[in-house]
């Protein structure tokens, strides 16, 4: 360049594609944002670095803008899910935290391939200021467009084979553990179990908490009976149980839904509970309470689930790097075991 004429300044797109990023990366960087990975974000600083780069102010406070929303995502297939007695009280938990952070709460589902174009709009056009995930499955293409989103993303639950930087779950395994060993620890020697679905997390890890807890026993663990957390799935899987293993003596059911169904069968087969087969469950939702004769469970804090999801994702917005949580849970005894 001659002498005495004045160097051009570097573009935002020039900082990005020498960095090999998206415009929006390069962007979120230099405002400091949390939600960028750590290759990516020391990309973009050697392109500022080498190009002499100065952030235009005016620009800054355009992509720091928020929108005052969050977004709940669950991959389900049914509208209905959000009245679930378990995503009730998880919405409960997450709008109280987002009022509290004047931010709004959008509910979306997530299932068919519409529903996850729309996912994805949201997560590319920074619709929401954040997202909360919930409920996916093995080799779901949300965790992939999470993982891809250039805005904070939040997991309620860990997703099979990810482990992702921010996320809230449950002691899972744990849990399942506690009360298997609840119903050893009362004399039952042939216990079964009714798990969630294998290609969630939370399926298979309840499974492994059943199955660790039956092998330190010295037992042979049961091949599991798996139900979708529904009371009709509960049900089936208990019928095919009793035909399976007619001898059965305990019954762990990896949600309190699942729990009811499987007193209802063992009622109309004529076993009575606990005496023939004692049943534990999962969750302490309000079916617990209520089922004949009332449902031993572990009590997972749900509500508490939502609410911190939420702080996280305010956390995040607000410039913050939370660490991961796990929520403990407790055995509540009642009358089935």
């Amino acid at each position: 360049m001659a002498e005495g004429v004045p160097r051009r300044q570097s573009t935002l797109d020039e900082v990005a594609e020498l960095a090999g990023v998206s415009r929006s990366v390069a962007s979120r960087v230099l405002n400091n944002a949390p939600h960028v990975s750590r290759a990516k974000r020391e990309a973009v600083e050697r392109a500022v670095h080498r190009l002499g780069y100065v952030p235009n102010p005016t620009a800054r406070a355009l992509a720091t803008r928020q929108t005052g929303a969050a977004a709940l995502v669950v991959s389900g297939e049914d509208p209905s899910i959000f009245a679930d007695p378990f995503f009730a009280q998880v919405i409960v938990g997450a709008s109280a935290a987002l009022e509290d952070a004047d931010l709004h709460l959008m509910l979306c589902l997530a299932a068919s391939d519409r529903g996850r174009r729309r996912v994805e709009q949201l997560l590319r056009s920074k619709g929401a200021d954040g997202v909360m995930l919930m409920a996916l499955r093995e080799d779901d293409p949300l965790a992939r467009m999470a993982q891809e989103a250039e805005m904070p993303v939040v997991f309620g639950g860990r997703p099979v084979g990810l482990e992702p930087r921010w996320y809230v779950d449950v002691d899972n395994a744990g849990g399942a553990r506690v009360a298997t060993e609840h119903l050893l620890s009362a004399g039952r020697t042939r216990v079964a179990t009714i798990c969630g679905r294998l290609d969630t997390e939370v399926g298979r890890a309840r499974y492994r908490g059943y199955r660790d807890a039956m092998l330190a026993a010295g037992l042979d663990p049961y091949p599991p009976e798996a139900g979708d957390f529904t009371e009709s799935s509960g049900a089936a899987a208990m019928a095919a149980l009793l035909t399976r293993h007619p001898d059965v003596d305990g019954v762990f059911a990896a949600s309190d839904n699942m729990g009811a169904g499987a007193l209802r069968t063992l009622r109309e087969a004529g076993r009575t509970v606990p005496d023939d087969v004692a049943v534990v469950g999962f969750d302490d939702l309000a079916v617990a309470r209520i089922a004949d004769p009332p449902l031993t469970t572990m009590h997972q804090p749900i509500e508490g689930l939502g609410r911190e999801m939420a702080r996280m994702l305010v956390a995040l917005v607000n410039g913050q790097d939370p660490t991961p949580l796990i929520l403990p849970t407790r055995l509540v005894t009642r009358a089935s075991a």
